[in-house]
């Protein structure tokens, strides 16, 4: 029988928001004049967490080996909530991805459940992330035990928007990796048949990838480009390298392609004679998997807002990625998007980057901060979804 929590609970998570709304909103102003990139987001972490320790938590930075990790706890119930807060910014661009918004609504929904945790036997840990946009730091958190003793994990990313949200996706995974081709340098004039040309090795695996998309099932993603090198005409080229990304709405068929595509490149080795040799450039990103369960309770959270939301077809998946696929592929978890509504940039762009510090921006925050605070609120007060989430915690595998 579901227990869903009083209105009193939820007017004082509002409250809480309200009451904090100046914090909140100064935070994301404050990451966003200050931005900071993947692995050296140190004012970041030290700006997310004091408002934390303020409040009581117990707050841990650097943790997991990561110095700008952030683990912060409050209260002791039997189910345990994580909420996920990035702060990494976009080099040359800043905060392009909003992910202002996303740290300072994980805050404010943090303060608010913890007004309410222990009648709701909740225990609150906010993890903050780095690293999302190049180089996987949830799926490193993932690896050193940050996430074990979490039941279920939430949080929520900024989009353009307009004038309505819409309910949650799933997005791609990314997987990205370095090809590294060897051949033997020579005078391009004097001795071409002395060479092994490591470029020409590089042109054909780029031509073998481009005939396997012929191939490929539909929303595959291929692309890769050649990394810098100081070659010159008049010399046969030693070394060669390309970074090739490949993105799929599948973990299973993300790993399948990738396969196919280290295959083209062997094949590039051997056709030219090179040698060759491959590494990842960061962890895989893994596609979304949105917890349906939680995600109907984030959907009538953000009702409660006065957002509109949009129900969009089943299966419908965003173009982007993000490490916090890897996280819901192991535990339930939520990703979904509120709209930065007087936005009409696109992620990733100068005129995203400027809408993300916004009056729509800062409604933002705080619709995302009560919108998370209630979804795991109503997931706390749902006795069959609360022993769900034990059971599934106490039957789940360690992180390989």
């Amino acid at each position: 029988m579901e227990l869903a929590p009083a209105s009193s609970t939820a007017q004082r998570l509002q409250q809480a928001v309200a009451t904090h709304s100046q914090t909140l909103l100064g935070l994301s102003a404050a990451l966003h004049a200050d931005p900071e990139t993947a692995f050296t987001e140190h004012r970041s972490v030290a700006r997310v967490a004091a408002p934390l320790e303020q409040a009581g938590f117990n707050v841990q930075l650097g943790g997991f080996d990561l110095e700008t990790s952030l683990r912060a706890e409050f209260g002791s119930g039997s189910l345990t909530v994580g909420i996920c807060a990035e702060y990494d910014a976009l080099p040359g661009i800043g905060h392009a991805c909003g992910h202002n918004i996303i740290a300072s609504g994980a805050v404010g929904a943090a303060l608010a459940l913890a007004q309410v945790a222990e009648e709701l036997d909740l225990r609150v840990v906010l993890l903050g992330t780095p690293a999302e946009e190049d180089g996987g730091g949830k799926e490193l958190m993932l690896r050193a035990g940050a996430f074990d003793d979490v039941d279920f994990a939430i949080m929520v990313h900024p989009t353009p928007g307009m004038d309505i949200d819409c309910t949650g996706t799933s997005s791609q995974g990314c997987d990205r990796f370095k090809v590294h081709f060897t051949g033997t340098a020579s005078h391009a004039a004097a001795a071409p048949s002395h060479g092994v040309n490591a470029s020409n090795a590089a042109t054909i695996a780029q031509v073998a990838i481009g005939l396997l998309r012929q191939q490929l099932p539909d929303g595959i993603r291929i692309n890769a480009v050649v990394l810098p090198t100081k070659a010159v005409t008049n010399v046969i080229q030693a070394q060669a390298s390309l970074e090739i990304e490949v993105r799929a709405h599948d973990a299973a068929l993300q790993q399948e392609v990738k396969d196919k595509v280290l295959r083209a490149c062997h094949g590039a080795a051997l056709a030219s004679g090179c040698e060759m040799d491959w590494e990842q450039s960061c962890p895989a990103y893994l596609p979304v998997l949105q917890d349906e369960r939680i995600l109907s309770r984030w959907n009538n959270s953000l009702r409660a807002t006065g957002r509109n939301l949009l129900q969009l077809p089943a299966g419908s998946a965003g173009g982007g990625s993000t490490d916090m696929g890897n996280v819901s592929q192991y535990l339930p978890a939520i990703h979904p998007v509120i709209a930065v509504l007087d936005a009409v940039g696109m992620p990733h762009t100068a005129a995203f980057a400027a809408e993300t510090c916004s009056a729509g921006a800062d409604q933002a925050v705080l619709d995302a901060a009560v919108a998370l605070a209630g979804t795991a609120a109503d997931v706390a007060a749902d006795t069959e979804l609360r022993q769900a989430l034990l059971q599934e915690r106490r039957e789940r595998k360690p992180r390989a």
